[in-house]
């Protein structure tokens, strides 16, 4: 347990997100997720226990004390039976995250990883390094923001750029794109919800059946979505283009008159708010997370492989990790950012001079 009087609450915790006016004399949390859930309790300490790689070799059973929440209360989707979690693992930039607590002393260096599985039972991979992938693509992270904020250009569907105005992405108080794979779904804000619904509905017009299924827009589909269904490009700054399969912004839902049912799996964000890209469009890819740098980057890969991970010490080194590869899903959530936590690995070859 976290006291009140301990130098950690009212210093390294957010004075917003703290509270020490219960009578128990215990350091407590308020937070709110990009989603609206929301969750509160008190601060606990104990020992994360992880896998921690040194070269080639794997040596297990290593371990570090962190400060971690112990829930009381939820709010939002966090209370539905149908998405009831474990935890949830924090990643955020925040000093009290679990990436910022480790790599402030030195154990993990200032970038995670993740890969997440998007077929069968889930899984995949969570690494606490710099996953590497020739073809992955950065952009620079908006500096001084709460969550992972990137700077959203435009959208293009079949290669072509939708009529949205630019700046309904830009980053504001009530406004921006953020990655956060704590979120289900993903989201648009209604500006450039509208066009791209429309822009797939008109490219599958000749092919598939539009229909509206519990106020989503949906379609029957006679065939396989990849046959019918355009590409569709989210372009950021740095000149970094996420390309989303038919499958990354879809959701099957079951037959409808016979036919399979697709829907859009983007929600619509009504009037100002933040556009959110959650695991829907982030499954299926390595996700870099390089906080050193300031960046965050992607590529598409299968995340039932193996992955290479990096070392560096001052100049760039890099090892084939070998067997480092997924496994299946736990009952857990990931919020601001990474989702699944289903093999913890620890890279500390940057400590090596």
């Amino acid at each position: 347990m976290v006291p009140c009087s301990d130098p950690i609450c009212p210093s390294v915790v957010q004075p917003a997100a703290s509270d020490c006016t219960n009578q128990n004399n215990q350091c407590g949390y308020s937070f709110q997720y990009g989603d609206g859930s929301g969750t509160s309790g008190y601060y606990v300490s104990d020992l994360l226990y992880f896998d921690m790689v040194l070269g080639n070799s794997l040596i297990v059973n290593s371990s570090a004390p962190i400060i971690f929440g112990c829930s009381t209360y939820q709010s939002g989707d966090l209370t539905k039976t149908d998405k009831a979690i474990d935890g949830i693992f924090g990643f955020g930039q925040q000093g009290l995250s679990v990436i910022s607590q480790l790599s402030s002393r030195g154990i993990t260096p200032k970038v995670f990883s993740h890969c997440l599985k998007g077929e069968g039972n889930g899984g995949g991979i969570l690494v606490l390094g710099e996953i590497l992938e020739p073809s992955i693509v950065y952009s620079p992270l908006v500096p001084s923001q709460p969550h992972y904020n990137l700077n959203l250009q435009s959208i293009a569907v079949q290669g072509q750029l939708l009529p949205i105005d630019p700046a309904k992405f830009v980053t504001t108080n009530n406004r921006g794109t953020i990655i956060d794979s704590g979120t289900t779904l993903s989201y648009l804000v209604d500006e450039a919800f509208d066009p791209f619904v429309s822009a797939i509905t008109t490219a599958v017009s000749q092919s598939a059946s539009p229909v509206i299924s519990k106020g989503n827009q949906c379609y029957m589909v006679p065939t396989s979505i990849n046959e019918i269904f355009p590409p569709v490009s989210l372009n950021f700054a740095g000149s970094a283009s996420m390309v989303l399969r038919p499958q990354d912004y879809l959701i099957h839902y079951g037959v409808f008159d016979g036919a399979p049912l697709w829907c859009i799996g983007f929600q619509k964000v009504q009037d100002q708010g933040v556009s959110i890209l959650g695991d829907l469009v982030l499954k299926d890819k390595i996700v870099v997370y390089d906080l050193a740098r300031q960046r965050i980057g992607w590529a598409n890969y299968d995340c039932s492989l193996s992955v290479n991970v990096s070392i560096t010490s001052g100049k760039d080194e890099y090892v084939n990790a070998g067997q480092l590869v997924s496994s299946s899903s736990r009952n857990m959530l990931f919020k601001t950012p990474v989702a699944l936590l289903v093999h913890v690995l620890v890279f500390i070859g940057f400590i090596i001079s």
